[in-house]
């Protein structure tokens, strides 16, 4: 259902570029490591002990892809939930630096690296974004570059300032 402007906390005008962000807070769970592999990269070391004990990883690793999945939620519960966000066109740079294992408990840093209206559609603003995902232990475990897509707040509300995203 379209939220209406007033429910909506953050617009193009909230993602300045140099702004910086942490946010989130996700354990890792075994059953959702191999809830996650069974339906989408059952590759042996993501579902069994002894495959993952005998592989690079040394023990049960999340698939990549639930790590993106995973910064994914957390981006949600932290600011697209309540913005004005209009998608992605996509990613530019995906990196998996360090494996995620059970019981890692992961946190999301923000960095706004552009922001401009689209040449286009001047009612949209695009920001250019990377997020690193981040163990228990500060390792950058993933990084991500792309871009987002946001509705520009209306010109009524932008007297107010911009929010903290």
């Amino acid at each position: 259902m379209p939220r209406s402007d007033a429910e909506i906390r953050y617009w193009w005008e909230d993602f300045p570029a140099g702004h910086v962000r942490e946010f989130g807070s996700l354990v890792v769970t075994r059953e959702d490591v191999i809830a996650f592999a069974r339906a989408y990269d059952p590759q042996p070391f993501h579902l069994d002990d002894a495959e993952a004990e005998a592989s690079l990883f040394g023990r049960l690793a999340a698939s990549g892809w639930h790590t993106c999945a995973m910064a994914m939620r957390m981006m949600c519960d932290a600011y697209l939930l309540d913005s004005a966000s209009l998608g992605s066109p996509g990613v530019d740079q995906l990196r998996w630096l360090k494996p995620v294992h059970p019981g890692d408990r992961l946190h999301v840093r923000l960095t706004v690296l552009e922001a401009r209206p689209m040449t286009s559609r001047p009612q949209v603003g695009l920001v250019k974004s990377r997020w690193e995902v981040m163990n228990q232990h500060d390792d950058v475990v993933l990084t991500m570059e792309g871009w987002g897509m946001f509705r520009r707040r209306p010109a009524a509300a932008d007297t107010t300032g911009p929010a903290s995203p």
